[in-house]
């Protein structure tokens, strides 16, 4: 496959081997560790004048900070998403400014859409014939999409719980549909059988294929470029695997380190009341998180009990001077409606979990009142409508 200039290979990020990318897909063959993208930062010639001159039109106009070229890219032209000014939410939370970084734009409605792009470009170069994940919703209809769109089979398991429409569009973008019961755990578990009863099959497990991390950095590029190089204050991300929270932090110690921009902003983890591992550890002052034993909450895409990235969030949090925070489901799903009651934009519950922490943060004083926030959005709200209208009809609405 056709990998850029600076594209080194993989690096462990456990013992720290280097390993050849085209032989190596997913773990480091030493010690079983995560492996990672590693770049030669001499090869990459990128500067603000260059990204204005570009189109934009998708994440691969990042490409020199990609392993892969564009023009052998798996894409839908996922990225380039808004960056909505949000007046009225500013004034709510009492800050200078608000903006949402709108990822149901993408091509399937969520931001796995970036990540999946990357990874199944991966995995077509690695000749698989069918790519395999679990995922509390969308980013299963996302893979089976970018699998469909470069021929290859998808195999993805789902808890029940997951949404109506997630499900029907795994199946409507020709996946192989696997409901099972109970949680995201057991989903994860039913999906190692699986591959391991199937060698060919190519896993697209968030941080088990180092992959699905590349694309998702993309969305931090977008908005530092978006705010024209003025970095914000305070970004919040809704956290469950912690793939989205890593990516920006890559992103902007990317940016740091390239020279296009100078500091960096405070990350905030936002994760529901009902499973917060990430807010606990980070309250405590732990260097890794503990599991939940019983994880509850309504905010699926957030019901993660044990993280696979616990660590690496909380050293990006700790990093970049930000913090965790945990909101309640009630307050969560109050958020979401507000924000599209007041801004017109549709959030699924588990992205609305970063406006209900970016409430929660003002309500406690974290803001002097001349901040720029931003707020990610990670999956569009018609997915699960019905939960946030019930969260009106309990109040009479």
């Amino acid at each position: 496959m056709e990998t850029t200039d600076a594209f080194l290979g993989l690096e462990c990020a456990d013992c720290e081997a280097t390993v050849d990318a085209d032989a190596a897909t997913h773990r480091c063959p030493d010690c079983d560790g995560l492996l990672e993208a590693s770049y030669d930062d001499g090869a990459i010639d990128l500067d603000r004048e260059t990204l204005a001159a570009r189109s934009f039109d998708s994440q691969w106009r990042y490409a020199e900070l990609l392993p892969f070229a564009r023009e052998g890219a798996t894409t839908m032209g996922e990225g380039a998403t808004p960056l909505v000014d949000c007046p009225g939410l500013a004034d709510k939370l009492g800050v200078e400014r608000v903006y949402i970084k709108d990822e149901s734009q993408n091509p399937t409605g969520s931001v796995a859409d970036r990540g999946n792009s990357v990874a199944v470009t991966a995995a077509t170069g690695h000749d698989a014939t069918d790519i395999a994940l679990a995922s509390t919703g969308d980013g299963g209809q996302s893979a089976a999409a970018y699998a469909g769109r470069a021929g290859l089979e998808s195999h993805v398991y789902l808890p029940s719980r997951s949404s109506f429409s997630t499900k029907a569009m795994v199946n409507v973008h020709g996946g192989d549909m696997n409901v099972v019961g109970g949680r995201i755990d057991d989903a994860v578990g039913a999906a190692a059988e699986g591959l391991a009863e199937h060698d060919d099959w190519y896993s697209l497990q968030p941080f088990a294929t180092p992959y699905r991390l590349e694309g998702m950095k993309t969305l931090g590029y977008e908005l530092l470029e978006q705010l024209e190089w003025t970095v914000p204050d305070a970004i919040c991300y809704p956290t469950g695997t912690g793939l989205g929270l890593v990516g920006l932090y890559d992103a902007v110690t990317d940016f740091e380190r390239l020279g296009l921009i100078d500091e960096l902003p405070e990350l905030y983890a936002a994760q529901a009341a009902g499973c917060a591992p990430i807010v606990e550890a980070y309250e405590s002052g732990a260097d890794a998180h503990g599991p939940v034993e019983t994880p509850d909450t309504i905010c699926g895409g957030l019901e993660i009990s044990d993280p696979p990235a616990g660590e690496r969030v909380l050293e990006a949090i700790r990093e970049t001077g930000g913090g965790a925070v945990a909101t309640a489901d009630p307050d969560i799903l109050e958020a979401g409606v507000q924000v599209a009651m007041h801004e017109g934009l549709e959030m699924t519950p588990s992205a609305a979990a970063a406006a209900g922490g970016a409430w929660e943060l003002a309500e406690r004083g974290a803001f002097d009142g001349d901040e720029t926030v931003v707020i990610c959005n990670t999956g569009a709200g018609t997915k699960e409508a019905d939960v946030l209208r019930s969260h009106l009809m309990s109040q009479g609405i």
